[in-house]
């Protein structure tokens, strides 16, 4: 070890039990290795486990407590057995395992099924890469109790991810990923680990063929316009990249499903591979990721550009207007499929009459206008698709319950109807397409409808802004500290602009600063700021549930505004001083 570098107990002791016990000689070698030359990285790998976060694990793949490898993998896997053995005693009990395109992926598959197998728990486990809705989705095909996933979702190649859903098909909620978390840090030992010697087990059985008709069946049913697209599709000139992720699997088949039958591909991207050579990031929120897309979509002046994230929960859009590409927000999408739903159910009296529709608090408000100009009801969450699907579970276990229509988050996530419990890219790909192709009847753009809607409820304008800090020990208490600071310390104004309140979820409590007056808040706790600025601005601060990086939200409403130039001019100034000033107040100024 390199001289005066002295490890934390914790780490010594997480050390020296992976050097002591059964651990394989290759990872034994790697970690000696590290003691020598690189005494940080063994910090940052072994200061803690892993944590069992939103739904799950992410992290960077590689040795040791705090990283994605097999071993924490496989106790993982024996936590969540165990617990499934506890609250389905006298049941059968069974797993839906898929898994993504990412370095190691089907290998923690495998390792996931040969435990919960060794656990006795029958296997369902994806033949090769599938999206993840297509993973809620067979959760509830096969009437299994727990299903997981291995994604990383839109993270660079070094990271991998462990996500986990009930027998709802949601990814876990309270109490179960509490329970779930206390029975994994049960698991202190190999020997309390139990697994198959390999996958020939009666109770491991392969699944592909079956489940891909049902669930491209399932997704099918929801055309809204099932006619005009079997008749007009053909029409639509799409481009589509799955950015060297699991989308390649199914989409082209949904799309053909829904009559869009003129697809082009990003060849280079479509070939899935876990480096994501062309696309290190491949985020479809990111325009780096879109690069390429775009520039097919250009030279080939096709209608629009589809891209979708690696394991296929996420979608961006870029469309071909009046000579030139723009791309779509994913706030911008959500509400153009959101009047489009509305618009088409309504005009067919196939509207619920307690029709419900849900985004996230992060995202645009605009969303919210355009239900209720349906005169329907609009429900917030909090951030993450977890939360969209505890609601959707609860109305269908109450008999006067709401009956879920769409759901969005701002960060390219759309679920239309049930079939699935989380965000849903193949599906929003068709339901996109085929918003698309009903303009095109009417000589119109996508471009054209977000247009019309800015005319009808005022201009909205998101910006986000996101504060990378290192995956290390010493990146994460900058990124505590940085919210305890906004926490205890809050400005009264931004930029000029007073703050009327501030919700500190953490807290559950609304305070308004002229006053000092307080009122709670009645929305599950969570580590996230909410300023209400005095123009009528919205200022969101959270850290990532998934990534180590402090997420800033800024919302800007313009009511009246004589051209669209002008107003995203303006609305746009004021985002980026409002964002400016909050990443200095986090200590993130450059």
């Amino acid at each position: 070890m390199k001289q005066d570098f002295v490890l934390d107990p914790v780490t010594q002791a997480n050390v020296d039990r992976w050097l002591s016990e059964a651990y394989d000689a290759d990872t034994k070698t790697v970690i000696r290795q590290l003691l020598i030359e690189n005494p940080q990285e063994i910090l940052n790998s072994f200061y803690t486990n892993l944590t069992f976060g939103t739904g799950g694990l992410r992290g960077v793949m590689g040795v040791g407590t705090n990283r994605i490898n097999s071993y924490t993998v496989r106790a993982t896997t024996q936590g969540i057995a165990n617990y499934l053995v506890q609250e389905f005693r006298e049941d059968e009990k069974a797993v839906f395992i898929g898994f993504d395109s990412r370095n190691l992926s089907r290998q923690f598959a495998e390792d996931t099924a040969r435990v919960f197998a060794g656990n006795g728990i029958k296997v369902y486990l994806c033949k090769n890469i599938r999206p993840t809705p297509y993973v809620s989705f067979g959760c509830r095909f096969k009437q299994c109790q727990a299903a997981v996933m291995i994604t990383a979702s839109h993270n660079p190649p070094e990271y991998n991810g462990y996500k986990v859903y009930w027998d709802d098909g949601g990814q876990v909620l309270p109490p179960h990923d509490k329970a779930i978390l206390s029975f994994i840090n049960k698991i202190t030992g190999l020997s309390m680990i139990h697994q198959t010697p390999d996958l020939d087990n009666s109770l491991i059985e392969f699944v592909e063929e079956q489940v891909d008709q049902a669930y491209l069946q399932a997704i099918s049913s929801l055309q809204l316009y099932p006619e005009e697209n079997q008749v007009q599709g053909c029409d639509l000139s799409v481009i589509y990249t799955s950015l060297h992720g699991t989308g390649i699997t199914l989409i082209p088949q949904a799309l053909k499903l829904w009559g869009i039958t003129k697809i082009d591909y990003v060849a280079d991207q479509i070939i899935p591979d876990g480096n994501f050579p062309t696309a290190h990031y491949p985020n479809p929120e990111e325009i780096d990721a879109l690069n390429l897309g775009i520039q097919r979509l250009e030279a080939t002046q096709a209608d629009l550009l589809i891209a979708t994230d690696p394991d296929a929960d996420r979608v961006g859009v870029a469309v071909f207007h009046q000579g030139k590409v723009e791309t779509l927000t994913g706030n911008q999408v959500a509400c153009i499929c959101l009047e489009h739903v509305c618009e088409a159910l309504i005009q067919q009296n196939r509207m619920p009459e307690r029709a419900a529709f849900v985004k996230t608090i992060v995202t645009t408000e605009l969303f919210k206008s355009i239900a209720e100009s349906f005169h329907k009801t609009c429900f917030n969450v909090l951030p993450g698709f977890k939360h969209i699907a505890g609601l959707i579970h609860g109305w269908e276990l109450n008999s006067k319950g709401y009956a879920f229509v769409f759901g969005a988050e701002e960060s390219c996530g759309y679920l239309l109807g049930t079939h699935s419990r989380d965000k849903d890219a193949i599906l929003a790909s068709a339901l996109i397409c085929e918003v698309a192709q009903h303009a095109k009847n009417k000589n119109k753009t996508l471009v054209d409808l977000l247009h019309s809607l800015y005319r009808k409820h005022g201009f909205y304008l998101e910006k986000q802004l996101s504060l990378q800090f290192e995956d290390t020990k010493t990146g994460r208490e900058e990124m505590t500290r940085g919210m305890f600071k906004l926490q205890s310390s809050p400005p009264d104004s931004i930029e000029g602009i007073d703050v009327l309140a501030i919700e500190n979820l953490s807290t559950s409590v609304k305070t308004f600063l002229k006053t000092g007056r307080t009122e709670p808040l009645f929305i599950p706790k969570s580590n996230l700021l909410i300023f209400w600025l005095a123009d009528g601005s919205k200022v969101i601060i959270r850290p990532s549930g998934t990534e180590p990086k402090i997420k800033i939200y800024c919302s800007i409403k313009q009511k009246h505004f004589e051209n669209l130039e002008h107003a995203h001019s303006t609305c746009l100034q004021v985002a980026d001083r409002i964002l400016s000033k909050f990443k200095e107040i986090l200590g993130k100024a450059t």
